[in-house]
């Protein structure tokens, strides 16, 4: 069928408005279950301490009638530091592009800052995980805030709760003071090896020994799936249910929640950890203490834009870190 001879059609026309939608699609993930976790406290300069005890190993406790009783050696809190960092981003935008009409938000100015906000608490959740020790900082060096792994472990091979997932082994993390105190991290554990129960038995027992109840597992990706898979879930590809009513049926493989003989576990994943991390963690025992939480300072105008500083400086604290456990080197 013809069209009718000179009858307008959008192909040439002038002046149609583009159809933008009002809506702006942000894909990347967001999820940040270390930060959003654990506890959130204050401090009061850079360094912040605070202490740790434990009780003296049982033993047989039986006394004569009468006794004349010694005094028994007293052992003092462990006394503990770490240093804050600070985070920060700065957004400026032209008085022109604040003035116009963007679809999809009102402000571009306030639309980078919420964005550079979002990406922040990524990037805390990367710092907080990634194994950094402490760093007092210098007028030319930043301060860098002590990370969960340098809290973790024993000075004995024994009965440390990190495991290297290629021997099975446990791996010491000593410290200054033969002690987790956010000087050092445990070594890697050696070659990447697919994640086992039998790991994830020995470190929640090793941690169960010490006095620690862990219930989250986080992990990167491939753990989880491992986790999942056959080798630790079960056949839980073959758990289909039936169609009830209108429910379709699903099939299930997917392990969220793992149950061991030393407590029952969320298995959760992290996108921003270290991809051969496997941590046992109790978010309980840590805290993020902040000398200045997140805010929004107005900057000096120089020019025909507008400036604004998104900071904020915090610290982790371990309250005890031998609550928790590592997997290293695990797929």
């Amino acid at each position: 069928m013809a069209v009718p001879t000179n009858t307008r059609e959008t192909y040439g026309a002038v002046g149609i408005r583009e159809d933008l939608s009002n809506i702006i699609y942000n894909i990347s993930p967001m999820d940040t279950p270390f930060v959003s976790g654990v506890g959130r406290g204050t401090c009061d300069n850079t360094t912040f301490e605070w202490q740790t005890d434990e009780l003296k190993t049982p033993a047989a406790n039986r006394q004569i009638e009468g006794n004349d009783y010694a005094s028994t050696a007293a052992t003092e809190p462990r006394r503990l530091s770490n240093y804050t960092q600070i985070s920060a981003t700065q957004v400026q935008t032209s008085g022109t592009t604040e003035a116009v009409d963007f679809a999809g938000r009102k402000s571009s100015q306030a639309y980078q800052l919420a964005k550079r906000a979002k990406e922040m608490k990524r990037d805390m959740e990367t710092m907080l995980l990634d194994g950094t020790a402490k760093v007092a900082g210098s007028s030319g060096t930043a301060r860098e805030s002590a990370s969960f792994a340098t809290w973790v472990g024993t000075n004995d091979a024994a009965t440390t709760p990190i495991i290297a997932a290629s021997t099975g082994s446990g791996l010491v993390n000593n410290g200054a003071s033969g002690y987790p105190d956010g000087t050092t991290s445990s070594a890697t554990g050696g070659a990447t090896t697919t994640t086992t129960l039998a790991m994830i038995n020995e470190v929640v027992s090793r941690v169960w020994d010490l006095g620690g109840t862990p219930d989250v597992i986080l992990c990167p990706s491939t753990v989880k799936q491992t986790i999942s898979g056959s080798g630790i879930g079960g056949s839980v590809v073959a758990d289909l249910q039936k169609n009830v009513g209108d429910k379709a049926a699903t099939a299930v493989n997917a392990v969220d929640v793992l149950v061991t003989d030393f407590g029952t576990f969320k298995v959760v994943p992290d996108r921003f950890m270290p991809a051969t991390n496997c941590d046992f963690i109790d978010y309980d025992l840590w805290e993020i203490c902040y000398l200045r939480p997140f805010k929004t300072e107005t900057l000096a105008k120089s020019g025909d834009s507008v400036k604004q500083l998104l900071i904020a400086e915090y610290g982790l604290k371990a309250k005890n870190g031998l609550g928790n456990g590592m997997i290293k080197s695990a797929k």
